[in-house]
C-alpha cells in the first residue's frame, strides 16, 4: 500500500504545554504530564484524550501517550491537532522521528515546535496507521499488564512486611511479651553484624566481558538495563562484583531509591563503584531487601548524606544502621512466603525486557513501511 510524503506541520500541529507551579498543584486525579513523565496529579484537566506529548523543555525526545484528561506541562508539547491521523500512530511515529536532534540551548535543551514544520514524514492511511498501532499496542498492553502484577506484587510482600516486622503484628504476637519495648526473642544489631557491604571487587588484572549497571539504570526495584563491554573498555567506576541475593543501593541521592535486587544475574554482571553492595550473612536477602527500603530507612540515609549538589551516603552509613532481628523462625515464615514473590517479579520484568525489545525492532520497521502489516 501507498505511502505519501508530507510535511511535520501537515502532520500534526503541537502547542506549547500550559504553566502549573508545583506550588499551585491542587490535590486531585488528573496526571500533569511534564517533558518525560507524570510530573504530579491536579484537579482540573486542560485537554482532553487521546493525548500525544513530548518534551519542549529539559528532556527531549521522550513520547507520552494518555488515554484520560490531563494536563499538559509548560516543559512539554501536546498535539493540539492530529489533522485526522490515528493517535496511536502518532505516538509511535513522532519516537522514529529523532525530534530532540532539533532542540536549541546548551545547559537547557529547548525544542522550538517551529523547526519541526518542514521536517519530511511518511505516513500510509489511516486504517493501516490503527493497524500498525495496534500491533505495537498489543506489547505495550502486555508490558503494562505485567508491571500492574509487578505492583501487586510488590505491594503484598511490602504490606506482609510492614505487619509483622513494623506493626509487630506475627504470628502469635498475642503471647509473646514485650521486654524494653521489643518482643521477646528479638533483638537489634548493627547491619555489619548481619551483612557483608561491598565485599568484592573486580581488579584490573580482570580480562573478559562484562555486563556492568550503571547508577542511572536502576530505579525503584529493579535494574532497567545493562551494557556488556570488555573489561579493559569498561567505566573505571565498573568495579563492584555482585551475586544472586545482593541489594544494591546507590550512595548517590538516596532519596530516589535507587536499589534493586540482585535476582539470577546474567554471567559476569558488575555494578558501578556508585553503589553499595549489601550481602546478607545471617538474614535473608528478602529480610535485609525490605528493612532497607522503607521510608524510615531511607530516611535514615537522607539525613546521612553529605555534600550539596550530589548527596551521598558511604558505605558506613549501611553498616552502622541498626536493624531489629527477629527469631530465626519468623525469619525463616517470612523469606517462605516472599521468595517466590520476588521470583515472579523478576520473571516479569525479564518478560517486559524482551518485550520492549522486540516492540523496539518493529518499531522503526513498521513506521517506514519496510515490514509490511500484512505480516501478521
Amino acid at each position: 500500500m501507498k505511502w505519501k510524503e508530507l510535511e511535520f506541520k501537515e502532520f500534526v500541529t503541537l502547542q506549547r504545554g500550559f504553566d502549573l507551579p508545583q506550588a499551585l498543584m491542587q490535590e486531585g486525579e488528573v496526571p500533569v504530564l511534564g517533558s518525560n513523565c507524570i510530573i504530579g496529579y491536579h484537579n482540573q484537566a486542560k485537554v482532553q484524550p487521546p493525548g500525544v506529548v513530548t518534551g519542549r523543555s529539559g528532556t527531549l525526545g521522550v513520547v507520552q501517550y494518555i488515554d484520560v484528561p490531563y494536563w499538559p506541562h509548560n516543559t512539554a508539547l501536546w498535539v493540539r491537532d492530529f489533522k485526522q491521523n490515528a493517535p496511536r500512530f502518532v505516538y509511535y511515529k513522532l519516537q522514529t522521528l529523532n525530534i530532540d536532534g532539533f532542540s536549541s540551548g546548551a545547559s537547557v535543551p529547548t525544542l522550538n515546535r517551529n523547526n519541526l514544520d518542514n521536517l519530511k514524514v511518511t505516513i500510509p492511511s489511516v486504517d493501516l496507521q490503527c493497524r500498525i498501532a495496534s500491533v505495537l499496542s498489543s506489547y505495550d498492553d502486555l508490558i503494562e499488564n505485567n508491571l500492574r502484577r509487578i505492583k501487586l506484587l510488590e505491594e503484598s510482600a511490602r504490606m506482609l512486611y510492614k505487619e509483622w516486622f513494623v506493626r509487630l503484628r506475627f504470628p502469635g504476637y498475642e503471647h509473646t511479651r514485650n521486654i524494653k519495648g521489643m518482643p521477646e526473642g528479638w533483638e537489634k544489631k548493627k547491619i555489619e553484624h548481619v551483612a557483608v557491604v561491598n565485599q568484592s571487587s573486580l581488579n584490573n588484572s580482570f580480562d573478559g566481558e562484562i555486563e556492568y549497571v550503571d547508577i542511572a539504570s536502576v530505579t525503584t526495584g529493579q535494574i532497567n538495563e545493562t551494557t556488556a563491554y570488555e573489561f579493559r573498555d569498561a567505566p573505571s567506576r565498573a568495579r563492584r562484583i555482585v551475586k544472586h541475593g545482593d541489594i544494591i543501593w546507590s550512595c548517590v541521592r538516596p532519596n530516589r531509591k535507587s536499589h534493586a535486587i540482585i535476582w539470577k544475574p546474567l554471567e559476569n554482571l558488575i555494578v558501578s563503584t556508585g553503589f553499595a553492595v549489601l550481602t546478607p550473612l545471617t538474614v535473608p536477602t528478602s529480610y535485609l531487601y525490605y528493612f532497607t527500603t522503607t521510608d524510615e530507612f531511607v530516611g535514615y540515609l537522607h539525613n546521612r548524606a553529605g555534600g550539596v549538589a550530589y548527596p551521598a551516603v558511604k558505605s558506613s552509613d549501611f553498616e552502622d544502621a541498626n536493624i531489629l532481628i527477629p527469631p530465626e523462625t519468623l525469619l525463616k515464615e517470612f523469606n517462605e512466603f516472599v521468595t517466590p514473590i520476588i521470583d515472579q517479579m523478576h520473571e516479569l520484568r525479564s518478560m517486559n525486557y524482551k518485550l520492549r525489545q522486540a516492540r523496539d525492532i518493529l518499531l522503526p520497521k513498521l513506521m517506514s513501511g519496510e515490514i509490511e502489516i500484512e505480516s501478521f
